[in-house]
């Protein structure tokens, strides 16, 4: 069989030096015109979801977020896979989907899907995504530490309002996680003596607080004919 082959080329020997020579240099071409990429992506495609709860033990964190919102997932079309990790106030969910989803109809799904599972979580949760980033992405910690002159509530301060927003700021960065430290809290503490001798409900004190701290527009004044902006400044320029 070989020896006939080779016999049929040599007959015939002028076209098949042309095809090997066409082969060649549409070879050739392609490998010009061939998108090369450095750090190709080699997972599917995926998408993390974020979950803050301050306060919350892993336990909590797992039991109360981590597994509701795996369970939702886990019928959404094109899944592949949920996976979560529950530490200590943060919980992220990882979503892996079938190849050949597109990463952004992926995130669509997940979207939709976190609005139906946002009822069954904790009062004050706002689960997130994380941007799309490669998972050959480069991760850097940094730590802010103290002598003991500075408390962990102004560390905590310090990294969420000065070091955060300056890096976010920084090419290619994509994401910034703040974990730790003490994070500042207004208290309002009730008397229920005063409310009582000032027929005042907690609803009213509740209502009233959340009227606070925002910036309200008050039309505008005319004087000499200038029209003047009127505005209500009640959000403090440092928080």
């Amino acid at each position: 069989m070989l020896k006939k082959i080779v016999a049929a080329a040599l007959a015939i020997r002028t076209y098949v030096v042309l095809a090997a020579v066409f082969i060649s240099l549409y070879g050739l071409r392609t490998v010009q015109q061939l998108p090369v990429d450095v750090f190709p992506d080699m997972n599917r495609p995926y998408v993390n979801i974020l979950v803050e709860a301050e306060g919350y033990a892993p336990e909590e964190i797992e039991k109360l977020i981590s597994f509701p919102i795996e369970t939702s997932m886990n019928g959404a079309p094109g899944v592949f896979r949920v996976r979560s990790s529950s530490g200590i106030g943060l919980a992220v969910i990882t979503v892996e989907f079938d190849w050949g989803w597109d990463i952004y109809l992926c995130r669509q799904i997940v979207q939709e899907r976190l609005q139906l599972v946002q009822g069954q979580l904790p009062e004050g949760t706002a689960p997130f995504l994380a941007p799309v980033a490669s998972v050959t992405g480069e991760i850097m910690r940094l730590a802010l530490t103290s002598d003991g002159t500075v408390s962990p509530i102004e560390l905590r301060t310090i990294a969420d309002w000065d070091v955060r927003l300056q890096l976010l700021t920084v090419g290619g960065v994509a994401q910034i996680i703040d974990i730790g430290g003490g994070v500042k809290q207004y208290q309002v503490l009730v008397d229920p003596l005063l409310l009582a001798k000032y027929d005042v409900t907690i609803d009213e004190v509740e209502e009233t607080l959340q009227g606070t701290n925002i910036n309200t527009p008050g039309g505008f004044a005319y004087d000499q004919g200038e029209e003047l902006l009127v505005r209500n400044i009640g959000r403090p320029d440092n928080p």
